[in-house]
């Protein structure tokens, strides 16, 4: 097991728990206690976590820590919302879009579905369970197709690992909308779970275009992992309260830097609310 790997273990058990023994650690992951408090060493100069006699405790506020999809997807719901119907205006019929996982690219999802039937013959590839569940019930569309990846799960509800690398090493998408755990000038999009970000690197490769969902607390945020560099980004959407200094450094950055304005939530859009089926007749 790679170090990052180990690292994001230790984050991940101090989601769970206010702190962590490295004799606990090192035994679940069969490695050496002083391999263990290396990781731990490395992640306290990180300012990820503190390191403690004989473990770690996690810190107030985790940039690492990997949360739900419960947890996250009604926080900044409004910013989500007139995110996600911004990016709806970059999808046209016949295209193969990409969602990755995450609450923002969820939303995407709850604001396309009730347009599938102007948006003729899409084929989405995804690694989210959310967004592969949501519209193949929605499917009004015979022609629509929803391509899961496979892979590990994640409490993001996303798949990830060699199995979705490889899914995506042999597809090509016209266009990837991307949710990140943070976004920084200087390296790039980020993302707490290693597993996460190499299999976001790969939708990165396999999509002519890339498009960032980010609300306005994503900036300036550096998580464990990175996934691509701002260079690799086409599109930033975010919301009206990113500040007027952060908008003017990442407008800098990317190509086209788009904050929307504020969208009124649905009660379809609430809490990670699946709509029912729809009832759209086809031809």
């Amino acid at each position: 097991m790679l170090a990052p790997e180990r690292q994001a273990r230790i984050l991940k058990e101090l989601q769970l728990h206010e702190a962590v023994r490295v004799a606990d650690i090192a035994a679940s992951l069969n490695v050496s206690e002083m391999t263990i408090r290396r990781d731990i060493e490395v992640l306290d100069q990180s300012g990820l976590a503190r390191r403690i006699h004989g473990g770690a405790t996690r810190l107030a506020r985790l940039s690492s820590v990997e949360p739900g999809f419960l947890l996250n997807v009604d926080k900044e719901l409004e910013a989500k919302l007139a995110i996600a119907e911004q990016a709806l205006a970059l999808v046209s019929p016949g295209m193969t879009v990409a969602f990755t996982g995450g609450t923002t690219t969820y939303q995407l999802a709850v604001r396309l579905a009730p347009e599938l039937d102007r948006l003729r013959g899409l084929t989405v590839v995804t690694n989210s369970l959310k967004v592969a569940q949501l519209l193949y019930l929605q499917q009004g569309d015979p022609d629509l197709k929803v391509i899961l990846t496979g892979g590990e799960r994640t409490v993001s509800e996303a798949l990830v690992g060699p199995v979705a690398r490889m899914a995506l090493d042999r597809l090509n998408t016209d266009l990837c909308f991307m949710g990140v755990h943070g976004i920084d000038a200087d390296r790039g999009l980020t993302s707490p779970n290693w597993l996460e970000a190499e299999t976001n690197a790969a939708f990165v490769q396999a999509s002519s275009r890339l498009v960032v969902l980010a609300d306005s607390t994503k900036f300036h945020v550096r998580s464990l992992a990175s996934i691509a560099p701002l260079a690799a980004v086409e599109i930033i959407i975010t919301d009206a309260k990113v500040g007027a200094a952060t908008g003017t450094l990442f407008s800098g950055l990317v190509p086209r830097f788009i904050q929307a304005p504020r969208a009124a939530a649905t009660a379809g859009q609430a809490a990670g609310t699946i709509p029912a089926p729809s009832t759209r007749k086809t031809s």
